[in-house]
């Protein structure tokens, strides 16, 4: 059986969350014997569809020049270019399913076109992008954490923020209908999926609650993939108590309130921050600025690196202000045998049970963060309990039959 996938951008151009997996999912199934395809847009210059095959996996790269935040909203109604490139990789793979990994920047012409020629899709919502246009839940005016549209008026709002000019609120008569319309034509391509995938039972969750059809929604958590050679994990060191950061170094990822906490905790703790810090040069100064000799920083790890980063962890924060979609330092820490000290937000409150495997933490308090902290410096024999409370982490390859199963029934259902 063919199976095309469908995502906004792909590696080495782009290597981000869903790019990240959408590679590995498509190199699984293809290893199992999948006819396997990749369609995503590329930001390079001119109007071309290129084909270019790598380990028994076709990717069909569609450039329409370069893409602006404006274009790539603006893109939801209309692009031509990219439609006629989609109807090309069509004809040439002819998927018997397609699977929507993300539309964000493609047309939604994309999904009647799966319609007009009566091939099933189905969608994995990795971000909250079918209802929101920033995709993350973070207000663009205020950078804090969001529970989706309010009449849109909240939307506008943060149109008008990204624009940088307080002069844009003139446009905002012109930008309310615009963020109104924009949902009212994403909500039947849900409604007409074969199946939508959460990586969350959260996100599960989110969607339920703000209209999404039911009956489809099933979450399906993506799974960690083990390291080859599992370095083992030291818990006696005479340096006291190590933390662990592993992520964005972003605003919405609050590594600021750890870093606030850090300031006020006595005795022996190291806190060692992984992170790549090109993307907010503006915030990463600013981490500098609040951390104390205490902070280690790694920089951008490789995936050997983060698992020897684990393996020298005793606990690993993430302190983040957004609702995380699953996130993979979390799952990846318990898989290392790690405790974590997380926000109680989002995908989060899936993963740590406080007390169990970790404490749930309010995110943005840094005197609660303090606390916690302190406590495990003060008396580290109770990560013991922690440690034997962890219980066994999904594997990626775990999903990946999930995925295969989930196809089997809908193409099934196709032909009967």
């Amino acid at each position: 059986m063919k199976v095309l996938q469908l995502v906004h951008q792909y590696p080495p151009e782009h290597i981000g969350g869903v790019e990240h997996y959408t590679q590995s999912l498509a190199h699984a199934l293809a290893h199992r014997g999948w006819e396997i395809a990749v369609f995503h847009r590329t930001y390079r210059s001119g109007q071309q569809l290129t084909t270019h095959s790598d380990d028994n996996v076709t990717t069909f790269a569609a450039s329409d020049g370069v893409l602006t935040p404006t274009r790539r909203f603006l893109t939801t109604w209309r692009q031509p270019t990219l439609h006629a490139h989609w109807r090309q990789a069509l004809a040439h793979f002819q998927p018997d399913l397609v699977h929507v990994q993300h539309l964000m920047g493609l047309p939604t012409s994309l999904l009647h076109e799966l319609r007009a020629q009566r091939i099933p899709y189905l969608i994995t919502l990795h971000d909250y992008w079918w209802q929101c246009a920033n995709a993350n839940l973070l207000t663009n005016y205020a950078e804090t954490a969001c529970n989706g549209p309010h009449a849109y008026l909240n939307c506008t709002r943060c149109a008008v923020a990204r624009t940088g000019s307080p002069l844009a609120w003139g446009t905002a008569p012109v930008l309310w209908p615009l963020m109104a319309d924009r949902n009212r034509r994403l909500r039947p391509l849900l409604a007409h999926a074969a199946a939508l995938l959460t990586p969350s039972e959260f996100v599960r969750r989110w969607y339920a609650d703000h209209g999404a059809p039911t009956h489809a929604l099933r979450a399906a958590p993506l799974g960690v993939t083990p390291p080859a050679a599992p370095s083992p994990h030291v818990t006696e060191r005479s340096d006291g108590l190590r933390l662990l950061y592993i992520g964005g170094l972003a605003p919405n990822k609050g590594v600021h309130v750890v870093l606030e906490a850090l300031r006020g905790v006595t005795g022996q703790v190291r806190l060692a921050i992984a992170g790549d810090a090109s993307a907010h040069p503006a915030y990463v100064a600013s981490l500098h600025h609040l951390a104390d000799p205490r902070v280690t920083w790694l920089g951008r790890l490789t995936r050997p690196q983060v698992w020897e980063a684990l393996a020298s962890a005793d606990v690993v924060v993430v302190p983040s202000l957004w609702h995380e979609t699953y996130c993979f330092a979390a799952h990846e820490a318990l898989m290392a045998g790690v405790p974590v000290l997380a926000s109680a937000m989002g995908a989060l409150t899936d993963v740590i049970v406080d007390g169990v495997n970790g404490r749930l933490l309010p995110p943005g308090d840094a005197p609660a963060w303090q606390r916690a902290i302190q406590l495990y410096v003060s008396a580290p024999e109770r990560l013991d309990a922690l440690r034997r409370g962890i219980a066994p982490v999904l594997h990626f390859a775990e999903h990946v039959a999930v995925i295969e199963s989930t196809y089997h029934t809908i193409l099934t259902q196709a032909t009967a």
